[in-house]
């Protein structure tokens, strides 16, 4: 299901395994493990989550495609 991500133009890619996933609505929160202690949280829809088949315990891919990234110092 998630599959290949060869066709997909975003080039940061945190591999990581889903820690939870809560859905709400039309929304799902994701929360993956990925190098310890980070984790990455995002919201997708819940359609996308379940054509994922995601799922606490699995190996997934956080991919990041964004205009602009902002950081800040701790």
């Amino acid at each position: 299901k998630g599959g290949e991500t060869a066709d997909v133009s975003a080039r940061n890619r945190f591999h990581g395994v889903v820690r939870e996933v809560k859905t709400d609505g039309l929304l799902a929160q994701v929360e993956l493990d990925v190098t310890e202690p980070t984790r990455i949280l995002a919201i997708i829809t819940r359609e996308a989550a379940e054509e994922l088949g995601l799922q606490k315990g699995m190996a997934a891919t956080a991919l990041v495609k964004a205009t602009s990234v902002m950081v800040k110092g701790d």
